[in-house]
């Protein structure tokens, strides 16, 4: 039988390629792998934190879901859904704050850095991974495909898991089948690309220094002209090595397009010849970038089909989630 991966994106504003080569593409990878069943919810509940605007949150979260089948997922090998239309999600992170305590989640990274730039903090932001376990377990889920710095978020599923399985479980289990929840376990692929910005610093849309995943020719030419040229031999780029006099940012974006032979035969061949480069990298990024641009045009064309996409996934996901929760609510005796 095929795994269980699960992933949840929050629907917060323009992809960029940062985004694509350092989880999107994954997620389509490990898709056409044909060794995982593929859920993918677009986590617009986790996205109240930060977006509380209604038009606002329904125009990203149906931009987030054009983004992933613009770029190959596929709704007949991977289930995609909002998060918000399986109630399940909410009720089991209710049942779980009943068993988890409040200096377990002030451990959390979200919560810790919010509080040491004294910012005022919601529930929502403390609890923020209550709901991600509820998010992850109620699928049975094997793995999730997590960054380095992202795997406290799998400890606590599996910790709140164990916590409730020994709380409500049965009290002589000798299999793991016979346990409530699964544990989960990360899966963080070698493979993921820490893509820099325009500025190297990495590429993030808080730093404004993006190159976006479906820019148009000029969109791409006016990103690309920014980069920052200025590193040269001494540098460290982002594989932490240093650089041998190429410009390093430029560099470190343009590999991401081109394969490594012909990619250094070109900038030994262009030493200091910054614009003959960038234009080099235009034509790179456009080339790669065109496709899906014209598919996620195309999509965008029939919202009503993206729409019916994720009522589809809805009804799959919420079979299996309803279905858990069934058994968490006789576990706990309110059924």
């Amino acid at each position: 039988m095929k795994k269980i991966l699960l992933s949840g994106v929050k629907p917060t504003g323009t992809a960029h390629i940062g985004n694509y080569f350092g989880a999107m593409k994954q997620m389509v990878d490990l898709q056409n792998s044909g060794n995982y069943q593929c859920f993918l919810f677009l986590a617009d509940y986790h996205a109240l934190n930060l977006i509380q605007n209604r038009d606002e949150m329904k125009k990203l979260t149906l931009e987030l879901a054009l983004d992933y089948l613009a770029i190959g997922l596929d709704p007949k090998k991977s289930i995609l859904f909002k998060q918000s239309d399986i109630s399940a999600h909410t009720e089991l992170a209710w049942i779980f704050d009943t068993i988890v305590t409040v200096p377990y989640l002030e451990r959390a990274h979200a919560f810790k850095d919010a509080e040491a730039k004294n910012k005022e903090i919601n529930v929502g932001t403390f609890n923020y991974p209550v709901l991600m376990a509820a998010d992850i377990l109620l699928y049975d889920t094997d793995v999730v495909p997590v960054g380095q710095d992202q795997k406290q978020h799998i400890e606590y599923a599996r910790d709140i898991a164990l916590k409730f399985n020994h709380t409500f479980g049965p009290k002589n289990v000798e299999e793991y089948k016979d346990l409530i929840f699964k544990l989960p376990d990360s899966l963080i692929l070698d493979t993921v690309a820490v893509v820099p910005g325009t500025d190297g610093r990495k590429m993030s849309k808080s730093y404004n220094n993006i190159i976006p995943l479906f820019a148009t020719r000029e969109e791409i030419t006016k990103a690309v002209m920014s980069i920052v040229t200025d590193a040269g031999i001494g540098a460290i780029g982002t594989d932490g090595k240093v650089s041998d006099g190429k410009p390093i940012n430029l560099y470190n974006i343009h590999k991401l397009f081109k394969a490594k032979d012909k990619l250094d035969q070109l900038y030994e061949m262009n030493k200091g010849k910054y614009k003959s480069l960038k234009d080099d990298l235009i034509e790179d990024i456009d080339a790669f970038v065109k496709p899906m641009r014209e598919r996620r045009e195309k999509l965008a064309k029939d919202p009503k089909k993206v729409i019916k996409i994720l009522e589809k996934g809805a009804k799959q996901a919420k079979k299996i989630a309803d279905k858990k929760l069934l058994e968490v609510k006789k576990a706990v005796g309110v059924l």
